[in-house]
């Protein structure tokens, strides 16, 4: 196992929860690897939209690779949103995967929820997982169960039996979004055999609340796209209406240049 594959899984076993921000682009990546986070995911919604294509259905394999290859030269260990793997076939899925970690990124999240709303297969699921653990051992493979995210009845049971399910298939760690309640946070912490992933909610508890829960890494999804879109049409808007005064940590354009410097184009 490399250094950076070890500094990666370390993350997940500190005294506080990793806290994932999502990145969609250089840009995105580049300013939050400045500001001191030492890992960074991507967010499959940003990634999609800023291509102009639908998040969860495939549609964004090349542009995911492309988008790794780019942010796996900054100095920020990588993990990489790759929806259901872009692929049916396990052997397929592992092979893509595997180009992945060629360009650097040390971890994937792959998750179980259809763009249609309902649940894949988790035997399929645990295959796809099983083919790229075998492909690349060291790669930390988060594996997303959107039970709660798509509002399926009794989702707890389900989730325990999906959490194992991925585990036995060689998962590294068990992604639950869709609940920030502290209760059951601290249930699927006690009863799933991996570090458990969170979803920030706005207006939910902390990263230190969540922590003492039992959650191991919480990552912002699409959360900073959603709001880097927000903040921009609202200053459309202020302009607009007369004026528009920027923030005291608003970027310069020279600052922005330096973000694309400092990988080493």
């Amino acid at each position: 196992m490399t250094d950076r594959h070890a500094a990666f899984r370390a993350l997940h076993h500190a005294s506080r929860p990793l806290l994932l921000p999502n990145a969609w682009d250089h840009a995105s990546a580049a300013a939050l690897a400045a500001h001191g986070y030492p890992a960074i995911g991507t967010t499959s919604l940003g990634v999609a939209a800023s291509a102009g294509q639908p998040d969860g259905v495939a549609a964004t394999g090349a542009e995911t690779l492309a988008l790794t290859g780019r942010l796996a030269r900054l100095p920020v260990l990588l993990t990489v949103d790759v929806e259901a793997g872009f692929r049916d076939d396990p052997a397929e899925v592992a092979g893509y995967v595997a180009e992945l970690a060629g360009l650097g990124a040390v971890g994937i999240n792959l998750e179980d929820g259809r763009a249609d709303g309902s649940l894949a297969d988790p035997e399929g699921i645990a295959d796809k997982i099983a083919a790229v653990k075998a492909a690349v051992p060291d790669l930390f493979v988060n594996a997303r169960t959107d039970t709660w995210w798509l509002g399926v009845a009794e989702p707890l049971p389900q989730t325990l039996a999906r959490a194992r399910a991925y585990r036995a298939a060689g998962a590294d760690g068990i992604f639950v979004p869709g609940t920030v309640d502290l209760a059951t946070v601290r249930v699927l912490a006690e009863r799933v055999d991996a570090p458990l992933n969170v979803l920030y909610q706005p207006g939910g508890p902390g990263l230190d609340e969540l922590g003492r829960a039992g959650a191991a890494r919480v990552s912002t999804g699409s959360l900073l796209f959603r709001a880097a879109l927000a903040a921009a049409v609202a200053t459309a808007d202020a302009v607009r209406a007369g004026g528009f005064a920027a923030p005291a940590e608003l970027p310069s354009y020279a600052e922005v240049q330096a973000l694309v410097a400092a990988d080493g184009d």
